[in-house]
C-alpha cells in the first residue's frame, strides 16, 4: 500500500517508515505538521495516511477533516497516545477508519492496518468496545434515522458487527461482493454516518443490534 506518516516526532516517524517499508508497503510522503499532511495527502493520493493527533500547525482532528473532505478515497488512520474516548468518537465522527495507539506491537499494528484492504477499519477489539459504549450512552431522544433499515440490511450489519470482510460477508449471504458494497453504501446513508465502526455503534444504541454479538469481533 502508498502510505502518508504524518508525525512531529521524526525520531517516531523514522522508525515508523521502516517498519513500513520492511513490510513491504511504499512511503509517498511524510509531514511533521498538521498542514503539511494536508499537503502531501492532496499530492501524492496515496492509499492510507497515519496521523497522529498532537501536531504543530494544524491539530490532526483538523487535518483529518480537511483530508477527508478533500481526498474521501483516501483512507485515514489516527496513530496516537490518546486513550482518550472524546479523541476516539471525533476521530471517527471526522471520517477515521481506524483509530491505533502506538502502543501497540508490531505484528499487530500491521495486522490491522492490513484489514484495511478487506474492507476493516483498524481498530482493537478493546477500541470497538469503548466507542459502542459511547453512543449506547448517548441519550434516547435523539433524532431517530430518517430511513428505516431493510431485513437484509440489518442481517449484512449483523455480519460486519461480527469484524467480517466484504467477501467473507458475501459468501455468507450467498450475494456478489459489489451487491454487498452497495448494501453497506445505503446503510452508511440511512444512519448518516462515515463508517462501518460507527453505523455498528449506531445500530447496536438503538437497538438494532446484538450487542453481545458485536462484542465477540476480533476487529472490524
Amino acid at each position: 500500500m502508498r502510505i502518508v506518516v504524518a508525525d512531529d516526532h521524526s525520531l517516531f516517524r523514522d522508525g515508523l517508515v521502516s517498519l513500513l517499508e520492511a513490510a513491504g508497503h511504499e512511503i509517498v510522503g511524510q509531514a511533521g505538521d498538521g498542514r503539511a499532511a494536508v499537503d502531501m495527502v492532496l499530492e501524492t493520493r496515496p492509499d492510507i495516511v497515519l496521523l497522529d493527533l498532537a501536531m504543530p500547525i494544524l491539530d490532526g482532528h483538523e487535518a483529518l477533516r480537511q483530508i477527508h473532505a478533500a481526498a474521501p478515497e483516501v483512507k485515514i488512520v489516527v496513530l496516537t497516545v490518546s486513550d482518550e474516548d472524546a479523541d476516539l468518537r471525533r476521530a471517527v465522527q471526522a471520517g477515521a477508519q481506524g483509530y491505533l495507539l502506538k502502543s501497540l506491537n508490531a505484528d499487530q499494528f500491521l495486522e490491522l492496518l492490513a484489514g484495511l484492504q478487506k474492507g476493516e477499519a483498524a481498530i482493537t477489539r478493546k477500541m470497538t468496545a469503548r466507542l459502542m459504549a459511547q453512543w449506547a450512552d448517548i441519550a434516547d431522544d435523539q433524532e431517530p434515522a430518517p430511513d428505516q433499515l431493510t431485513e437484509r440490511e440489518l442481517q449484512l450489519l449483523q455480519l460486519v458487527s461480527l469484524g467480517l470482510s466484504n467477501r467473507a460477508i458475501a459468501q455468507r449471504l450467498s450475494i456478489s461482493h459489489n451487491t454487498v458494497k452497495y448494501h453497506l453504501k445505503n446503510i452508511l446513508q440511512k444512519l448518516d454516518v462515515q463508517n462501518r465502526t460507527e453505523a455498528v455503534a449506531i445500530a447496536i444504541r438503538d437497538g438494532l443490534l446484538d450487542q453481545k454479538g458485536a462484542d465477540t469481533s476480533e476487529r472490524m
